[in-house]
């Protein structure tokens, strides 16, 4: 018996031992338990994303700070009232529909009713909460505000947007610009000159097939050489030397006689881009053809000139004898007859010097005899000589010829003579009846100039460029004096440079022309003129 009573005691002593430590393992987990949900608490407290807790029936039991500051309503506002007022209705009941049957929803786009902004859409996620039991007593509700990621979206949209857009406009320029480039190559390829580009290294970076015939060359052996490796290609030697002569002109055009049966027009011109050189353009016009035809024009010109002159001299010969009475006395008629043929005849024999003088200038034989001469005494002795057609025309002439000796200058005396006719025939033609001539020589620091003047028909402004060219008569003087070879300003512009000096005028239609031209006095040119 008394071993019984041990053993139950021993029993009872370790049940309460047992017991004690079970309750020593209750209590470390109910500080566990406590310790976690103060834990979840504080994350609820401080975690940035919105959460409140609702009630199965969908009335809110609990919100975080979060919550408070995205809605702007207060903790009072939010705790008690249906969550309904703060989501759309018809969101909201699909959502905590879905959360009570799943137990979640991991993401879910709602829209959100905020005190500030009004509505707003936010992803929204879900979790039921259940008891020990398994009973649901509500969910939570998690989200975050989805306006700048919206924002981020439509942007990048915007984005990609704009830049496909750009991307298309793009590929079209591409396509232009490819269409471009064809065009370019296909009208360079066929172009009916040859065409050479330099860049701004005066190296070759473009041939076309008809400037690698011309000069009897292939593109690959010259592109990328410089002026001085070109120069080693003997059919492209000479036009480099005018090339490298005029290298620093911006525009010039100049012939070349590249060989017998070639003579090209070299034309050449900088490239630029946004007033910045880019290189240089050279341009190779063939005009073999237009120089053997103008060739022939004034062979033909030179020889029906002198096959003419010789019998219009006869018939001057003729008439001067019958106007002098050498073959008997004439009647008024008679003589009234023969001297309107004599003056005809002077003018076809003018003409005929005049086509003479044109084609020996073409021709460069165009003889001058310089001498030291006195060109005051030029001018008065042409003006002399048309003294009485001034008179026969009703005008008047003033000189102005400085006091003082001019200094003497080497000219030759017959052409400069020549030139002062020309223009003083002109001034006394258009002139109007009663007008003024005016002959003024004046001298420069350089050059001594003689201005020719009149009041009449002036020339058209659309005109002037041509005044200098061979056989050009103003509109104006052809409908007022029918006589004229338009020989006369070509031949004198010739004469002019020949000695160096320059010819221009100005004028206003239907008032006042002047004509001038300059002579220079430089000891320099006179020693350019002992080559005459």
């Amino acid at each position: 018996m008394a071993e019984e009573i041990k053993t139950s005691e021993k029993i009872l002593e370790k049940e309460k031992h047992k017991s004690e430590e079970e309750n020593k393992e209750n209590i470390s987990l109910l500080e566990d338990l406590s310790s976690l949900e103060s834990y979840a608490r504080e994350l609820f407290s401080f975690s940035p994303l919105p959460i409140c807790f609702a009630s199965p029936i969908g009335v809110i039991l609990e919100i975080n700070p979060a919550f408070e500051r995205l809605s702007g309503f207060g903790a009072y506002e939010i705790i008690g009232e249906p969550i309904e007022n703060f989501f759309r209705k018809d969101d909201v009941a699909d959502f905590s529909k879905e959360t009570l049957e799943k137990g979640f929803v991991k993401e879910r786009e709602l829209h959100f009713n905020t005190k500030e902004k009004g509505e707003i859409l936010v992803s929204a996620f879900s979790q039921i909460r259940k008891v020990k039991e398994g009973e649901t007593i509500g969910y939570f509700i998690s989200f975050f505000d989805l306006t700048e990621v919206k924002k981020s979206e439509v942007e990048l949209k915007n984005s990609q947007t704009a830049l496909l857009n750009m991307l298309e406009d793009v590929e079209q320029a591409r396509k232009k610009s490819d269409e471009e480039r064809n065009k370019t190559v296909a009208i360079v390829t066929n172009l009916a000159d040859g065409l050479l580009v330099f860049d701004t290294e005066n190296n070759l970076s473009t041939t076309n097939p008809l400037s690698e015939k011309i000069f009897d060359i292939k593109g690959r052996d010259v592109v990328g050489r410089s002026f001085r490796e070109l120069e080693t290609f003997p059919t492209m030697k000479p036009l480099i030397e005018i090339l490298e002569k005029n290298s620093k002109k911006q525009l010039f055009r100049e012939e070349l006689n590249l060989r017998e049966d070639m003579i090209l027009e070299v034309s050449s011109v900088f490239m630029t881009s946004e007033e910045k050189r880019t290189g240089t353009l050279v341009v190779l016009h063939n005009i073999t053809r237009e120089k053997v035809v103008e060739k022939m024009k004034s062979e033909f010109v030179s020889l029906a000139a002198h096959q003419l002159r010789t019998p219009l001299s006869a018939i001057k010969w003729t008439l001067s004898m019958l106007l002098d009475g050498d073959l008997g006395t004439l009647t008024q008629d008679q003589r009234s007859f023969l001297e309107k043929t004599y003056t005809s005849n002077e003018r076809m024999i003018t003409l005929i010097n005049d086509l003479l003088d044109s084609t020996r200038i073409e021709e460069g034989r165009y003889v001058y005899r310089p001498i030291l001469s006195d060109i005051k005494t030029q001018v008065q002795t042409v003006v002399d000589n048309f003294q009485e057609e001034i008179k026969k025309r009703g005008l008047k002439i003033e000189i102005k010829i400085p006091n003082k000796d001019l200094p003497k200058v080497r000219i030759d005396e017959e052409k400069i003579r020549l030139v002062v006719e020309n223009f003083l025939d002109n001034a006394i033609k258009y002139s109007s009846i009663g007008g003024v001539l005016g002959v003024v020589i004046e001298k420069g620091k350089n050059e001594i100039k003689v201005s020719v003047s009149n009041l009449g028909i002036g020339i058209a402004e659309e005109q002037k460029k041509r005044v200098f060219s061979k056989f050009f008569r103003g509109s104006n003087a052809i409908k007022t004096e029918t006589e004229g070879t338009g020989l006369g300003l070509f031949i004198s512009k010739n004469i002019i440079e020949a000695h160096g000096g320059q010819i221009g005028f100005e004028s206003e239609e239907g008032k006042q022309t002047t004509f001038f031209f300059t002579i220079p006095i430089k000891e320099e040119f006179e020693e350019f003129l002992k080559d005459f």
